[in-house]
């Protein structure tokens, strides 16, 4: 069932019946237009940064993978949304077209920025000078032209006043591509579970994180699919109320976090020095301290997100189309 989204100033609609641009569809023209441009700018960009590194064979451990996986993805899926556009698929393009572009173009900046910071301080930083971290230099400057590419096409195409577009493209929906990211990224830093399993409070953190990043995908899901009608409770009710859950829940980790991880009392390591896995720099190795550390502030920055996103939902009012 679709919806309109609406306030005085914003009107969205999850229904796939267009793009809500101007771009022009189904025609190779469609690669001449401002954003058919920028979209093959993504695609050289992402190309020539996997190329690259492919050439030479640098990328080696989990975050050399990492950034490897992260170019080759972002090339496949831009290519797969030029070919749709180009051909004018989008009606039969299994999601709705007025919700992908823009949630993948906010993933794929996410992505992008995460190569082009990790790829560097954990893996050129090390290399020898030589034809290799030339190419890895070079690889890491394509990335950040790919990030900054998408970044441009999400603030291009993001929801403005008195426009219709789809639910994905407003505030509230960018948001939640941020907050499920920020999550794979604490799940990344607690892939030990020593982290987390030595108190019940830090095994309650990972319960928030895991439960916030399920509600959050199930929003985002619900949208690319048209899905909203599915839920047995208003699809408004349903944002608001995840919403102001996540809030409460992420609340309660941002404290118990912290206190358990770096307080002395409650077992925790107050100083980086006292963790003697710390002491060695090698590439790829994040010590145990740096992991509390970013799983901490990672908390922190997906609060706020939670908190942005309480605030700009409430502002909405959805009516049925």
């Amino acid at each position: 069932m679709p919806v309109t989204v609406t306030r005085t100033t914003i009107t969205t609609t999850t229904s796939s019946s267009g793009l809500g641009s101007s771009t022009i569809v189904g025609s190779p023209r469609a690669l001449t237009q401002p954003l058919g441009l920028l979209r093959l700018l993504q695609l050289l960009s992402t190309c020539v940064a996997f190329s690259l590194v492919a050439s030479v064979g640098a990328w080696v451990g989990p975050m050399g993978n990492w950034s490897m996986f992260t170019w080759c993805f972002c090339f496949a899926m831009t290519l797969i949304i030029l070919i749709v556009e180009v051909g004018g698929l989008q009606l039969r393009f299994p999601l709705s077209w007025r919700n992908f572009p823009i949630t993948y173009a906010c993933y794929a900046a996410l992505f992008c920025l995460s190569a082009s910071i990790i790829y560097p301080t954990t893996y050129v930083q090390f290399l020898s000078h030589g034809r290799v971290r030339d190419h890895a230099i070079a690889a890491t400057a394509f990335s950040c032209i790919a990030c900054v590419a998408y970044a441009t096409e999400v603030a291009w195409t993001r929801a403005r006043p008195g426009e219709i577009t789809g639910y994905m493209a407003t505030v509230p929906g960018l948001l939640k591509v941020l907050e499920t990211f920020v999550a794979c990224i604490i799940f990344a830093f607690l892939s030990n579970p020593y982290l987390y399993q030595r108190h019940p409070a830090l095994e309650w953190c990972v319960a928030v994180y895991a439960i916030c990043f399920i509600l959050a995908a199930v929003a985002i899901l619900l949208n690319l699919g048209d899905c909203t009608n599915m839920l047995p409770i208003p699809f408004p009710s349903f944002l608001s109320g995840l919403a102001l859950l996540s809030v409460l829940l992420y609340a309660t980790a941002l404290v118990l976090w912290p206190l358990y991880q770096f307080d002395e009392r409650h077992g925790g390591y107050p100083q980086r020095s006292r963790d003697s896995g710390c002491s060695s720099r090698h590439p790829s190795n994040v010590c145990s301290w740096d992991r509390r550390l970013a799983v901490a502030i990672l908390t922190a920055i997906n609060l706020l997100a939670y908190l942005a996103d309480l605030v700009y939902s409430a502002r909405l009012v959805f009516v049925r189309v």
